[in-house]
């Protein structure tokens, strides 16, 4: 791309490790995008991210999925398709995997009616409604790096797993795998149902009405993959049925979800504001793979988390 270090402006949030490292490898960061010969683009929604400046080459964006970018027009080649992009797939799958640990077991254990209760007597509706995880099944759709990292969490807890991922290939840990046009072979064999798939066409509304009424009856749901992957409203009715015991949401349609918006009063919905992966553990974790995607570009190469423009992830 060019013979001297790269002028990198980082935004909308700091990112020390990430900018030491960078540094270290030779580059220099500058305050001014007019200045930047590479962004850094750091937790922005779509409508927020700045006109580039055609000096910019490369981008490097700190989500994995970035389908919002795409439908906003953002993601391009830049004047005479030079501009070359890259974004952090599989980079934060152990965190967000962590994080769909916790909300499981948040559910099965009830936590958030115990955290809501006002005396002691709810300990009855508690001991009759936990469950225990051993002895279940759990189905990952989306069964990528984050459901390999949630299998390596949860096998010690002595559930079987069915995986659902785009090509069917077989995924270690799992019992069964099948691809998505398969999905309701792996539904009725649910007691979670986690959601961990990225969002594009074949994904976006995928868990609706229909879906979760192949599930079991009492079924767990999680989602920390994008809140469009299911039918917000189709969800509420079948909590509201019993159908579905309870629901873990990291993401939700719409997003930030409305305050009054029935899952708020849900006893049995846990719901993070899409927190599965804080600035913080992004900066711990996003260091090593910019470097080396800086790396290859000043040499020439594919970078590591590259882009085709036009593709979701």
């Amino acid at each position: 791309m060019t013979d001297r270090p790269l002028r990198i402006h980082i935004a909308a949030r700091p990112l020390p490790l990430t900018a030491a490292a960078l540094e270290d490898a030779g580059a220099v960061i500058v305050d001014d995008i007019a200045d930047a010969d590479a962004f850094l683009c750091v937790a922005m929604r779509p409508d927020a991210f700045p006109e580039l400046p055609d000096t910019v080459r490369w981008v490097q964006l700190c989500q994995a999925g970035i389908e919002g970018f795409l439908e906003a027009g953002v993601v391009t080649a830049g004047p005479g398709g030079i501009r070359r992009w890259s974004n952090a797939s599989g980079i934060y799958g152990r965190q967000v995997a962590e994080a769909a640990v916790g909300l499981l077991l948040s559910v099965t254990h009830m936590h958030v009616r115990i955290a809501r209760a006002k005396s002691w007597s709810v300990w009855r509706e508690v001991d009759a409604g936990t469950r225990w995880l051993a002895g279940s099944t759990v189905v990952i759709v989306g069964a990528g790096g984050i459901g390999r990292h949630l299998i390596d969490m949860l096998t010690p807890f002595g559930v079987e797993f069915v995986a659902v991922n785009h090509s069917g290939r077989p995924v270690d840990g799992a019992r069964q795998t099948v691809p998505f046009t398969r999905l309701d072979e792996a539904l009725p064999q649910a007691d979670h149902l986690v959601l961990s798939a990225p969002l594009t066409d074949e994904t976006r509304g995928l868990i609706d009405a229909d879906a979760l009424a192949r599930c079991r009856r009492g079924v767990t749901v999680v989602n920390v993959a994008r809140g469009p992957v299911v039918v917000t409203d189709d969800l509420v009715a079948a909590l509201e049925s019993g159908h579905v015991a309870g629901a873990g949401l990291d993401v939700t349609d719409p997003e930030p979800l409305p305050d009054g918006h029935p899952l708020w009063d849900m006893d049995n919905v846990t719901v993070t504001t899409h927190a599965a992966n804080t600035v913080s553990s992004m900066d711990a974790q996003l260091a090593a793979p910019t470097v080396e995607n800086y790396r290859r570009l000043l040499a020439g190469e594919r970078m590591l988390t590259e882009l085709d423009t036009g593709s979701a992830y």
